[in-house]
């Protein structure tokens, strides 16, 4: 196992049938076990059948988490974990941690790691180049602890954890040019002076800042805790204090709170640059799948992505996987279908057998390397080769499949006539599903040449169950036909114990590719196939073969 990978999806086809999900949890399974690690995760490519859902049940497996892309997202690159700050903490201190952190934007939080807003070096500069703002420490609510810290200054008056409530700075000269300019409630910054100190503090001023850290007479403190004026003393002078006092202000009074623009640790990395290509902001906030703050990224933290590890299972087709597969590191393929169209970037594992199923294949694997198949996991196995092989009466079934069957069998403990019979019932059960939910089930997309078409099937044990289907799903082909963007869909309808199928179509000529390719007269709109019950090994070469013959006779 190369070092560094976090995960790797085992995933099998879109609108995944009890194959693909089975395979994908078995081979995940032992995966883990050959490599004693629990990096191999199982994933669904779309929502499972009703048939599949009972496989699960039956043998207590939770459905495999949702996956529909595997392009690279926000958690695949390196997120700058620099931690939220308290609303209450001033601009000062902010921009004092920005040049620790060799950062320029930081991120406010609440105690639950909320995001609450944003500020950003410029936030602080703007602030500190509004030098005529003398009220903006009284506006803001600054807490006196705030001031003290900006100012480096000691607290000899007065409540830390208190708060400016109104007010504007001022700075003390002497009693005849403040006279009109102190008001109650107002900062005063003086020196020195003792009849300047007192007279700030008989003007009701509600904090006495003394610079240089100049001497204050005891007069001073007692008229001072008479009036309810607080005193701080502090090294800088008259000058520096008064530029700095304002950087005082929480940063709360200037982060910005509505539209901030944040990504998902789940949003691709496509989306979030398109997303920062239009904002002026360097840094975007990134939270969790909780909606907790637990991050930035920045563009050039896009670019060192990392791909998503993946191993397909029971299919090698571009067009039945997921979206972004050409963005992944595929690892591995293992599968029994026709080789198909996907591409690696890289060498990769590729197994590809002429069987039934692809947990025929999976099982072997697990005997080849020792490891000893669950009783659980071999009921999914189970489950899936009957599901693939109509009870070993599809044409794709091998004596392999059927050996593989009965060892499995003995191990998870499992008549297999009496459980195929009640798997197949459970899968053919229609009441309450839509017609979508049906055609769904088990869907293909193939393409020959420049055309792609679409080939769906239902297995069926009763005549009443399929007959059912072929009502429900028949009117819903040209809707479904006009989702999937395909001119042409084939939809099998397979009895299992007749081992025959009736076909419904939709799409300009398909009746006539349906009786070249199965040599048959259609009737109504249907087409009886009898022994026809593999889509793979029967009906996508005949239907392959026909497309090829007729854009041979086009040309």
């Amino acid at each position: 196992m190369p070092e560094g990978i976090r995960k790797v999806n085992v995933i099998g086809h879109l609108h995944p049938d009890t194959d693909s999900i089975c395979s994908a949890i078995a081979y995940a399974h032992l995966k883990n076990e050959i490599e004693h690690t629990t990096i191999y995760e199982p994933r669904r490519a779309g929502a499972i059948n009703r048939e599949t859902a009972f496989v699960l049940k039956h043998f207590n497996f939770n459905e495999p988490e949702l996956i529909t892309s595997v392009t690279p997202q926000i958690k695949d690159t390196e997120i700058q974990r620099q931690g939220g700050i308290d609303g209450e903490m001033s601009l000062f201190s902010a921009w004092n941690l920005m040049r620790e952190a060799k950062a320029d934007t930081l991120c406010v939080t609440d105690d639950e790691n909320n995001l609450e807003g944003l500020i950003a070096v410029k936030d602080i500069a703007n602030a500190n180049m509004d030098v005529f703002d003398m009220s903006v420490i009284g506006e803001s609510n600054t807490c006196y602890a705030n001031i003290v810290d900006t100012l480096k200054g000691e607290m000899i008056l007065g409540d830390p954890t208190g708060r400016v409530t109104s007010g504007s700075v001022r700075v003390g000269t002497t009693p005849e040019m403040m006279e009109d300019t102190v008001k109650p409630g107002d900062i005063v910054l003086v020196t020195n002076r003792y009849e300047t100190q007192q007279f700030a503090v008989e003007s009701e001023a509600s904090c006495l800042v003394v610079c240089c850290s100049a001497h204050i007479s005891s007069k001073v403190i007692s008229s001072a805790e008479r009036h309810g004026c607080s005193i701080i003393t502090t090294p800088y002078d008259t000058y520096a204090a008064a530029r700095i006092i304002s950087m005082s202000i929480p940063v709360r009074a200037k982060m910005l709170r509505e539209g901030i623009l944040k990504v998902s640790v789940n949003t691709s990395v496509d989306d979030a640059r398109k997303m920062m290509a239009h904002s002026r902001h360097r840094f975007f906030p990134v939270i969790d799948e909780n909606s907790k703050y637990v991050g930035l990224v920045s563009s050039p933290n896009l670019l060192a992505a990392k791909k998503k590890h993946v191993i397909l299972v029971d299919h090698n087709e571009r067009s039945q996987s997921v979206e972004g597969l050409e963005q992944a590191e595929i690892m591995e393929i293992i599968d029994h279908h026709r080789i198909g169209s996907i591409e690696t970037s890289g060498p990769a594992y590729f197994r590809n057998m002429p069987v039934g199923c692809t947990c025929t294949i999976v099982y072997m694997m697990y005997r080849e390397n020792g490891v000893e198949i669950p009783k659980d996991v071999a009921g999914l196995m189970l489950s899936a080769i009957l599901s693939d092989t109509l009870a070993f009466r599809s044409p794709t079934c091998t004596q392999v499949d059927r050996d593989t069957a009965a060892a499995l069998a003995k191990i998870a403990e499992v008549d297999i006539d009496e459980y195929a019979d009640e798997m197949f019932e459970a899968g053919a059960d229609l009441t309450g599903r839509t017609a979508e939910e049906v055609f769904n089930s088990d869907f293909k997309i193939f393409s020959r040449g420049n055309v792609k078409f679409g080939v769906g099937q239902g297995s069926y044990m009763t005549e009443r169950s399929r007959k059912a289907a072929e009502k429900l799903v028949g009117p819903y082909l040209a809707e479904a036909a006009a989702l999937e963007e395909l001119p042409l869909v084939f939809y099998l309808f397979t009895d299992v114990k007749s081992s025959s199928s009736e076909v419904l179509w939709y799409g300009e000529g398909a009746e006539d590719i349906v009786a070249r390719a199965f040599d048959t007269d259609p009737e109504n709109g249907m087409a009886r196939l009898p022994g026809v019950v593999s889509r793979k090994k029967q009906v996508i070469p005949a239907l392959m073969a026909t497309l090829q013959s007729i854009q041979e006779d086009v040309l």
